[in-house]
């Protein structure tokens, strides 16, 4: 039986304002400390590359190990419009193939070939980076979605490794509540829809 007070299963969540919603990466110093002194990203970061996109703070600490696996050291909170974000999910495809959602495999390839976002959803992440039964939503951005991404999506670029620090700091010394009470508070995001990877009822 479901918990009623668990989040369904598929649902977009981020921390947002009714024009932006704020999304996480994590690159070496390189390039994340000018994106964030700067507002925008480097010449170093290159467009013609798929970029990932997480809207979960948890999930982001998961990927990049609280800001110390190499080559993730500096980890940013990316503030987007949030009429950008729609774009990219209206045109996104799953990344990965699902019978009885894409009539064949051949569909799914022309249409992630023609699509430049695409869709992924990953278990969500606890406190303590646990797998939780929800979906957390990743989103990949190319060609089209990536270049407006860098050049008129980005609202604001902030460095939350410092952030990440503390609340790893606080984990490790069994401060859960303290820790708990510094992530950024994700909700919701009505009105916006995500190609999912179950058939629609």
């Amino acid at each position: 039986m479901n918990d009623p007070t668990s989040p369904p299963r598929y649902e977009i969540r981020a921390r947002h304002t009714r024009s932006t919603v704020t999304v996480y990466q994590a690159y070496r110093p390189s390039i994340g400390l000018p994106a964030a002194r700067d507002g925008r990203f480097p010449p170093a970061w290159k467009r013609d590359r798929m970029t990932w996109i997480k809207p979960s703070f948890l999930w982001m600490m998961y990927r990049c190990g609280w800001g110390t696996k190499e080559g993730q050291e500096t980890v940013l909170a990316v503030e987007i419009t949030r009429e950008g974000f729609g774009w990219a999910l209206e045109n996104a495809a799953l990344s990965h193939y699902v019978r009885g959602v894409h009539p064949d495999r051949a569909t799914w390839q022309r249409s992630l070939r023609h699509s430049p976002a695409r869709v992924q959803w990953d278990p969500e992440r606890d406190l303590h980076l646990a797998p939780l039964p929800h979906r957390s939503l990743q989103l990949g951005l190319s060609g089209e979605a990536a270049r407006r991404y860098a050049d008129e999506w980005l609202v604001s670029v902030t460095d939350v490794t410092p952030l990440a620090h503390e609340i790893h700091g606080l984990l490790r010394a069994g401060e859960s509540g303290r820790a708990a009470a510094l992530l950024p508070e994700e909700q919701p995001l009505p009105g916006l829809r995500a190609p999912l990877p179950v058939k629609a009822s």
